[in-house]
C-alpha cells in the first residue's frame, strides 16, 4: 500500500507539473529597476549561508520529492548524479516507509552513494520520534534531517493520520536529540508567522516555508479517494512569498528560524524573488522532476540527469547575471532591493498587517542608513 502511494505521489506530481498555472504569486512579485545600479558580474557571489555555519554554493535546492519504490530509486539516482555534478543542495522525500521496511533504503540511500560529499537532507514526518530521525540520519549519512508537517494532505489522504496534537513536543524533542540541524517544511501550504515564531521557540533554527503553487498535495491525495470529496481545498493555503511577507512582520527580537522558500519555483527569478523577500535558499522541486522525467513523463535515466545539470548550470549562471544586473554582491544584498507586491498577494499582505511600501523603498532606506 505505501509503496503504490509513493508512486501515485510521483505520477500525480508529474502531471501537475505538465498543466502547471500560468501564473502564481510568485508574479505578484516585481523587483524595482534602477538602470545605474548594476555591478560587474566577477564581483558578484551567489553563496549562501545557514545556521550552524552551513555554506552552500548556491541559493537554491532540490526539494524532497520521492523514494520507496524501483521507479522513485530510478528518478532519485538521477537527481543524485546532478547533484554531485553541480553542488547543489538535496532532500529525500519521506522515509518513514524505510523505517517499516528496510529493504527500500537503496532507493534513498542512492542520493547519499552517488553524490557522497554533497550536502544531504533525510526526510520525516513530525510523528517521529527520536529514535526513528537516528535511524534515517544514520543511514542516509545526512547533514540535516527535514521535518515535513502535513495536516492538510493528512487530512485529505484516504489512509492519512488526524492526530497532530503531539508534532509541537515531537519536533522539540528532535531538535534536542539530533546532532544535524532540524529544518522544519512544510508540504505546499505555507507557513504562518504564528508558525514559524512556534518554531522558533521549539528551537527550530531552519524552516522551509513550503507554499502553494507547485505540487498540490490536497489535490494529490482528493485524486486517490474514491469519491473525489475533498476538491474544496484545491487552492487552500498559503503561497511562499505570501509566507515569507507574514514573516517579515515579525519584530526583530523575536526567536526566529532562518527561512526557505519554496513551492511552484519555475525560473532564476523565481530565487531571486525568494531571496529579496528574505529566504536564505529557495526550494526546487517540480521544475527539476519535470526536467528529469522529460516531456513523456517516463525518461529518469541518463538524459534525464544531463537535462537537470544543464538546467541548474544554467540557472547559476543567469543568478549571477541578475545579481550583477540588481547591483547585489551577495545573496544577502538582495534583501536591500525595491520590491513591488501586487494583486491578490499584496491584498492578503496589507490584511496582515505588512507595511508594502516600505518594501518598496528599501534601497533608500539602506544608503540612509549607511
Amino acid at each position: 500500500m505505501i509503496r503504490s502511494r509513493k508512486d501515485d505521489h510521483l505520477n500525480y506530481a508529474a502531471a501537475q507539473q505538465r498543466e502547471a498555472p500560468s501564473h502564481t504569486e510568485w508574479d505578484d512579485v516585481r523587483l524595482v529597476h534602477h538602470g545605474l545600479a548594476g555591478i560587474d558580474v566577477d564581483q558578484v557571489s551567489i553563496a549562501t549561508s545557514l545556521p550552524r555555519g552551513i555554506e552552500w554554493s548556491l541559493p537554491f535546492y532540490i526539494n524532497g520529492m520521492t523514494g520507496g519504490t524501483e521507479t522513485t530509486g530510478k528518478v532519485n539516482a538521477a537527481l543524485a548524479e546532478a547533484a554531485a555534478e553541480t553542488g547543489i543542495a538535496i532532500a529525500t522525500g519521506s522515509m518513514s516507509i524505510y523505517l517499516r521496511d528496510e529493504s527500500v533504503l537503496p532507493t534513498f540511500r542512492v542520493l547519499r552513494d552517488k553524490n557522497p560529499n554533497g550536502f544531504v537532507m533525510a526526510n520525516l514526518s513530525a510523528d517521529a520520534t527520536p529514535d526513528a530521525a537516528h535511524r534515517v540520519v544514520e543511514a542516509m549519512g545526512a547533514d540535516a534531517l527535514q521535518i515535513h508537517i502535513n495536516s492538510v494532505q493528512e487530512t485529505v489522504m484516504p489512509e492519512g493520520s488526524r492526530g497532530f496534537g503531539a508534532w509541537s513536543d515531537n519536533i522539540a524533542a528532535l531538535v534536542e536529540s539530533l546532532p544535524v540541524p532540524v529544518v522544519v517544511k512544510e508540504v505546499g501550504f505555507g507557513l504562518s508567522r504564528e508558525t514559524i515564531a512556534q518554531l522558533g521557540t521549539l528551537g527550530v533554527e531552519i524552516a522551509d516555508a513550503a507554499g502553494n503553487g507547485g505540487t498540490n498535495f490536497a489535490r494529490v491525495e482528493n485524486d486517490r479517494r474514491a469519491g473525489k470529496d475533498y476538491a474544496f481545498l484545491a487552492d487552500f493555503g498559503q503561497s511562499a512569498p505570501a509566507s515569507l511577507l507574514d514573516a517579515a512582520t515579525l519584530t526583530p527580537e523575536a526567536q526566529r528560524p532562518a527561512l526557505l522558500a519554496s513551492g511552484g519555483v519555475r525560473h532564476p527569478y523565481d530565487v531571486v524573488r525568494g531571496l529579496a523577500l528574505g529566504a536564505r535558499a529557495v526550494g526546487v522541486a517540480g521544475t527539476f522532476l519535470h526536467t528529469v522525467l522529460g516531456e513523456s513523463g517516463l525518461d529518469a535515466g541518463a538524459d534525464g540527469t544531463r537535462r537537470l545539470i544543464a538546467q541548474i548550470t544554467d540557472w547559476q549562471e543567469r543568478l549571477h547575471e541578475m545579481y550583477a544586473m540588481f547591483g547585489a554582491r551577495t545573496t544577502a544584498d538582495l534583501g536591500t532591493t525595491d520590491v513591488l507586491i501586487s494583486g491578490e498577494l499584496a491584498h492578503a499582505a496589507q490584511l496582515r498587517g505588512v507595511h508594502l511600501s516600505s518594501l518598496a523603498n528599501r534601497r533608500a532606506a539602506a544608503r540612509t542608513a549607511q
